[in-house]
């Protein structure tokens, strides 16, 4: 029996999982500020979440995705978009008569605080110091108590087509430095699209699903080894160490145990993976510098 889906914040990842769930035959409905963005067969629906009185107006659903972002990084955009958007809407589906089978909301590992390569998993601490991170646990724990049934998707560092900063850099000719380690964590857009479409499948089944899960590769690497690996692949001689950035960042190992044991199995398992998909994509096999 198909099913409707409501992606609010349907934007890179949301309208491509729509388009994977049109594919199977559901009914998408598109939630963003400009809906000549969405992809064809995805139902428009014009939305901002800040604008309380519009989210009476929200269709009923079987499955609701949580996927808006904030347009800046400001701690007022991210209360607005995350910890305040998400709270306004799941009050209006809790006091719906048709609920929602299954709500997913797209968070991040920003939620970690860790810092010194401990591996971290859905059962690790989250005391994050940063206000996107503290606004993000927030917004999560407002769906975990929530009446509703709903699930946590905490996505690291994504990547993909049109999202290709690392690339840049390393084309620039600029690298990270190998020491302190700095671990990186990623997670190709496809693969995104695909933990989402798989919980989406298993809710709308009937099959039980965890409160929370980490969408992240199978293999964290230092970020020296991922922009050095891309540079050999991309005949780049490297002419500069980047500094600053790096010290801001937390180091830490992204288990994604959970999400495999169940049963999902990633497109990309690997950073070398989904960017020689990347690379092929963005004619960018044969550059040489």
């Amino acid at each position: 029996m198909n099913s409707t889906i409501l992606i609010l914040g349907c934007g890179d990842v949301g309208g491509a999982l729509g388009k994977r769930l049109l594919d199977a035959g559901h009914r998408v409905i598109g939630a963003r500020r400009n809906v000549a963005m969405l992809p064809a067969g995805i139902e428009p629906l014009a939305l901002d979440v800040g604008a309380n009185e519009s989210l009476e107006s929200l269709p009923d659903a079987d499955i609701l995705v949580y996927a808006i972002s904030a347009d800046r990084f400001e701690e007022s955009a991210y209360r607005s978009a995350y910890r305040d958007g998400l709270d306004a809407v799941l009050k209006v589906f809790e006091n719906r008569e048709h609920k929602p089978k299954r709500v997913l909301f797209v968070s991040s590992t920003s939620v970690y605080a860790q810092q010194d390569g401990e591996t971290v998993d859905e059962r690790s601490p989250t005391e994050p110091n940063g206000f996107s991170g503290q606004l993000m646990v927030e917004a999560e724990r407002r769906l975990i108590e929530s009446p509703l049934p709903g699930s946590v998707v905490r996505f690291s560092g994504i990547y993909g087509p049109g999202r290709e900063r690392l690339i840049q850099q390393v084309l620039e000719g600029r690298v990270a430095p190998s020491a302190p380690v700095m671990y990186s964590n990623r997670i190709h857009r496809d693969d995104c699209v695909g933990v989402l479409d798989w919980l989406i499948a298993r809710a709308l089944s009937g099959q039980p699903l965890d409160d929370v899960y980490l969408g992240s590769d199978c293999e964290p690497t230092p970020i020296s080894e991922v922009m050095g690996w891309l540079a050999k692949r991309l005949k780049v001689e490297p002419s500069s160490v980047i500094q600053s950035p790096l010290r801001r960042r937390a180091s830490k190992r992204c288990s994604n145990a959970r999400l495999v044991e169940l049963g999902y199995r990633f497109t990309y398992p690997s950073f070398r993976d989904g960017y020689e998909q990347v690379i092929k994509e963005a004619g960018l096999g044969a550059t040489a510098r």
